[in-house]
């Protein structure tokens, strides 16, 4: 689907009407360690769930982020069964939340902005209402889109076991002529996330604003017709409109988005239903 030419607007219509967020590395910064983190417990689970050599995990997980966008994502598509609850259990569940503090800075600043405002993440909806809990941010968002959004029960009814299946010969990742097995996983960057995301949300991608610290996802975000912003480094390249140091600086980068001079009714009903997830303990 054309996004791009999807949407005709008219000239008295603003710029934006939505602000799409990434979280992890974007809401709070790369520094917190909780990256580095998350990539420890994904090893752990490939070798002791798994049964992946201890030898040639971090290879191979470097190899599979690379190549689908997140872990899961490539594990699944070279023939790895696993129920997903159980691995975001094991890979967000061991995170060390306790790092990540109340940010009244960025909630005064998403307050402040007269837009909708979504989460638009690869994680699980109880990792990101617990990273937005302790953020103290959780009520500056309109809704999420996360793993579950994406990608939805029926779609995983056969992973309840964990173990491999059919598991493709690990050498086609590192072939560069090799073609690759397709994952059955809906993440970012690929552009059916997007198309997903904006179908869910009534997004219009041309009058959104993207944040989001991967470069990749960046890219991909600008192909489907999105405003984008790199967070996380200040150098802009190709696909990237704006790029900040850290989210607190988007005032900075983007003063016109607080020069709306009439503040319209600019929001939009989902198609289906993205609710905050409220049953988490801090």
């Amino acid at each position: 689907m054309d996004f791009q030419n999807q949407y005709q607007q008219a000239d008295q219509m603003p710029k934006y009407e939505c602000l799409l967020f990434d979280l992890d590395d974007t809401l709070y910064p790369l520094s917190s360690g909780m990256s580095k983190q998350c990539t420890k417990n994904i090893e752990e689970y490939m070798v002791q769930k798994l049964g992946i050599a201890e030898t040639t995990v971090t290879q191979l997980n470097q190899v599979l982020y690379k190549n689908y966008g997140t872990s899961m994502a490539g594990l699944r598509a070279i023939g790895y069964n696993f129920d997903n609850d159980d691995y975001h259990s094991f890979v967000h569940g061991r995170l060390p939340y306790e790092v990540l503090r109340p940010d009244h800075v960025l909630r005064t600043l998403l307050l402040s902005l007269p837009y909708r405002k979504l989460i638009f993440s690869n994680g699980d909806k109880f990792h990101v209402a617990k990273t937005l809990s302790k953020l103290g941010l959780k009520d500056c968002f309109e809704g999420v889109i996360c793993f579950e959004t994406l990608n939805p029960i029926s779609d995983n009814e056969d992973s309840k076991s964990t173990g491999c299946r059919n598991v493709f010969d690990h050498s086609c990742l590192f072939d560069a002529g090799s073609a690759l097995p397709v994952t059955p996983v809906v993440c970012k960057p690929f552009a059916n996330a997007y198309e997903q995301a904006f179908q869910k949300a009534n997004i219009n991608p041309q009058t959104t604003l993207f944040f989001d610290d991967s470069i990749r996802n960046i890219q991909a975000g600008k192909d489907m017709g999105l405003h984008t912003v790199l967070v996380g480094t200040s150098n802009r390249t190709k696909g990237v409109d704006y790029a900040i140091e850290s989210i607190h600086n988007i005032r900075e980068a983007l003063p016109e988005l607080w020069e709306i001079n009439n503040k319209k009714d600019i929001s939009r009903s989902f198609s289906g239903k993205l609710a905050m997830e409220t049953s988490v303990t801090a």
